[in-house]
């Protein structure tokens, strides 16, 4: 692997992925195709959650409430993603739970307004990560604590990378089929990356059995949504990739809580 190609698929990742700015060289001969790319975002994902894991750890450090300090770190990534996920994740509830059909549920979910159901998603989408962070903060030291937010949000991205490349666009002009299908070489690369890098930040600090439990929780949860996804849709848009980066943090984390 070249590493230079690699840093500039990571930078190119987190533009894609985050409103965290990049140098403009990252973009020279950049068609906004992402099929390569696809392979670097766990990587970016950890990029992301320096910021909101860094913060945890000081307000944890700093004795404030832990379920506060969950709260602000998740702000803080949203605000630093563009509630990108979030967005797609609220999408995908309105679609979901509200068409009639395939076709019905398409154009809810491109409709940029927020539904009950969209609503509700993602009120329980931050209760249920504040909650589960918080628990982890009980049970574990602050630095261990903090880790687990760029952890899951490395492994969460390797498994929108799996979704993405398991099932077919379901809209040819969609924003995910703009940018490329991941192929096989950049999925397997995702997933092995984002697993290796997950246990290097959750083994030392919360021990194998967490680590295994947060693993098989992101994996289980993918593999399942990606299912439901096909049989409903018959295919990823770029809100169902939203949604399987959500839900698969979700059950990483409450995993790795309930582990503990």
């Amino acid at each position: 692997m070249n590493i230079g190609n690699y840093a500039v698929d990571v930078a190119r990742a987190v533009a894609f992925l985050s409103r965290i700015p990049m140098p403009p060289s990252t973009f020279v001969g950049f068609d906004g195709k992402l099929d390569r790319a696809s392979r670097a975002f766990p990587t970016a994902g950890i990029v992301i959650a320096l910021l909101p894991a860094l913060v945890f750890l000081v307000m944890l450090s700093l004795h404030a409430d832990r379920l506060m300090s969950a709260f602000v770190a998740l702000a803080i990534q949203a605000a630093l993603t563009g509630a990108l996920h979030e967005d797609g994740l609220a999408d995908c509830a309105d679609g979901l739970g509200g068409g009639r059909d395939r076709d019905h549920a398409l154009s809810i979910m491109k409709d940029s307004r927020i539904g009950t159901y969209g609503a509700i998603a993602l009120i329980l989408s931050f209760a249920i990560r504040a909650a589960a962070l918080a628990a982890i903060a009980r049970a574990a030291p602050p630095c261990a604590a903090a880790l687990t937010i760029p952890a899951v949000a490395c492994i969460s991205r390797g498994a929108l990378v799996w979704h993405w490349h398991r099932l077919p666009s379901a809209k040819p002009d969609g924003v995910a089929a703009a940018a490329g299908k991941p192929g096989e070489g950049a999925m397997h690369m995702a997933l092995v990356s984002g697993c290796v890098l997950a246990a290097l930040l959750l083994w030392p600090s919360l021990g194998l059995l967490p680590l295994v439990c947060g693993l098989l929780g992101c994996g289980l949860s993918t593999m399942a949504f990606t299912q439901f996804i096909k049989r409903k849709l018959a295919g990823h848009t770029g809100d169902t990739l939203g949604a399987a980066q959500q839900i698969s943090e979700i059950a990483a984390v409450c995993a790795l809580a309930m582990a503990l």
